[in-house]
């Protein structure tokens, strides 16, 4: 028992997040950096529109890799930009925050679009330091950062975002925790964005298929239903729901047939997606 009085140095993340971080710091999917050779813009996300199913007639096995490889990221950038259409509308002076933000293309997209300053969190050294090699490298290190941190418990300053979001890193973290922490750091009126894969309770409790993904990534995929509750519970206020389901189900089925990028989790995205168990959800919400 520590003495009274006596500050006792307590983790920054638990084990279970420890966890996680030692799994994104030794990760070198291709699908994921194969993807973001491209234009160094590196998403670590899925993807949403029509595919240009044309990639798959190429008759040569190079070029036909390195088209499919070009069209996967196109989808996924286009998520991105997605996501980064809902923040506004936002100026250069305004600053946002990026949760969970990965290898860090969702900064720099958001960047591009507004001028704004982002500020990126991961829990993976080899992220964030990848992420602001990169930032260097385009010269923006000066608007665009990213941080070894916590998204559950940032130290970044109350009330001086504009925006935040997380793109695919919600399933990870207790949702409570987390919309605390974004409501925190949010000015009023600030807006929150997030797009999650999440598991549709109209149906019951989490489907088979929902599990495998749940262990193939080392997370703990919500229910649809309390991303609004918790919303409720901390001044979340839903401003844009949209289903994304339909428009992600075509990247899979193109990235199913990608022999040199795929991961084994495909078929059981594209089934769960198809039952009607798992959903591709966009929320945008106000701060008040």
């Amino acid at each position: 028992m520590p003495k009274t009085g006596t500050t006792v140095s307590l983790p920054a993340q638990s084990t279970y997040q420890s966890r996680i971080a030692d799994y994104w710091n030794a990760e070198e999917n291709p699908v994921n950096l194969e993807l973001g050779k491209i234009d160094d813009l590196y998403h670590h996300h899925y993807g949403v529109g029509d595919v240009e199913w044309s990639v798959l007639d190429e008759t040569d096995p190079v070029r036909r890799q390195q088209r499919v490889t070009a069209e996967l990221h196109r989808l996924e950038h286009a998520q991105a930009e997605l996501l980064a259409a809902h923040l506004g509308p936002l100026t250069p002076a305004d600053r946002v925050f990026d949760a969970g933000c990965g290898r860090g293309g969702g900064s720099v997209v958001a960047h591009q679009r507004y001028g704004c300053r982002t500020d990126g969190v991961t829990l993976s050294t080899k992220q964030a330091d990848f992420a602001n090699a990169q930032a260097r490298a385009r010269g923006i290190d000066d608007k665009v950062r990213y941080h070894h941190r916590n998204m559950l418990d940032t130290g970044l300053p109350t009330g001086e975002y504009a925006a935040s979001w997380n793109n695919e890193s919600t399933m990870y973290v207790e949702l409570d925790l987390l919309f605390a922490e974004h409501a925190r750091l949010l000015r009023r009126g600030g807006r929150y964005v997030v797009i999650t894969g999440c598991y549709n309770d109209t149906y019951g409790q989490a489907s088979r298929e929902v599990s495998l993904i749940n262990a193939h990534y080392i997370c703990d995929i919500h229910p649809r239903s309390e991303y609004f509750r918790a919303m409720a519970r901390h001044r979340l206020v839903p401003v844009h729901v949209e289903d994304l389901t339909a428009a992600t189900i075509p990247y899979w089925e193109l990235r199913s047939t990608a022999e040199h990028l795929v991961t084994g989790i495909e078929e059981t995205f594209l089934s769960a997606y198809k039952n009607g168990s798992f959903q591709y959800l966009l929320i945008a919400a106000d701060r008040v």
